[in-house]
């Protein structure tokens, strides 16, 4: 399995990452790398309990992570 994540730099300066193909699946940091790295994180956790839960296979466990360019957010 392979998980997109998009990141953004908001304009307060905050970094946010999304893994795209896990509906809810985004986090804040101060950094971009703590951005993505929290993302990866709670992506993980997601299917770990999707997992647990039957919901999935456990054979997802082989994840890859692609960090998509980032954009700046614009209002």
């Amino acid at each position: 399995m392979t998980l997109s994540i998009e990141v953004e730099l908001e304009e307060d300066s905050q970094w946010i990452a999304e893994a795209l193909d896990i509906p809810g699946v985004m986090c804040y940091g101060s950094t971009r790398e703590e951005a993505i790295g929290n993302t990866e994180c709670l992506a993980i956790e997601v299917i770990a309990d999707r997992v647990a839960h039957g919901e999935m296979p456990a054979s997802v466990f082989n994840v890859t992570f692609v960090v998509l360019d980032e954009q700046t957010a614009r209002n």
